[in-house]
């Protein structure tokens, strides 16, 4: 999607060869035409696939899901990385490693929320490791629901999270696909 490159390439900030920081318009203030875009982009692709509802986590994954859920117009459900007092019933819940905060969190969707039989499709901004995809997965398939696809805003595919995804049977779509951070430059999977 060349929007989203465009946007990597003049506000995206190269912090390390393992980590790129794209907070000007995705993960902390957010271009809502950009993501309107991208979730119309994702509707796009996954079309024909009867999804009954999009699933990401808290924080940075909602804005592109929600945007994808509209323009699929389905329900968006988003796993909590903290229960709260209203978080109450039966929790499907998995362990997912954060590679940026470098910390373990629980994730957790009530249970009512997602039904056997339904179609997910899984949104989230990065993938790098795969770690919070295959966290998704695992609550999707508590459920008794599907994995219809699995939707990546900027994949970095210098890291094994697509490898690992695609071994295990799923279709990822990246939006913009990042081959490498190496020496401060972004350069992309073409």
């Amino acid at each position: 999607m060349e929007q989203l490159k465009q946007q990597i390439r003049e506000h995206g900030i190269v912090l390390s060869a393992q980590v790129l920081k794209v907070d000007a318009f995705l993960n902390h203030q957010i271009d809502p035409a950009l993501m309107q875009r991208i979730g119309a982009e994702f509707a796009r692709r996954f079309a024909g696939q009867d999804i009954d509802k999009v699933v990401t986590i808290e924080v940075s994954g909602i804005a592109p899901a929600l945007m994808t859920a509209l323009a699929l117009g389905v329900p968006l459900v988003f796993a909590r990385k903290q229960q709260s007092l209203t978080l109450t019933g039966p929790l499907l819940t998995a362990r997912v490693y954060s590679f940026t905060k470098q910390v373990e969190s629980t994730i957790g969707i009530a249970a009512s929320h997602l039904a056997a039989g339904e179609r997910v499709l899984i949104v989230d901004d990065f993938l790098a490791h795969g770690q919070a995809a295959q966290g998704l997965i695992s609550i999707v398939r508590q459920a008794g629901a599907e994995v219809a696809g699995i939707g990546i805003v900027i994949e970095k595919s210098f890291q094994p999270g697509r490898a690992e995804l695609e071994q295990l049977g799923y279709r990822v779509e990246s939006l913009a696909r990042i081959a490498s951070l190496e020496g401060g430059e972004v350069r992309f999977v073409d």
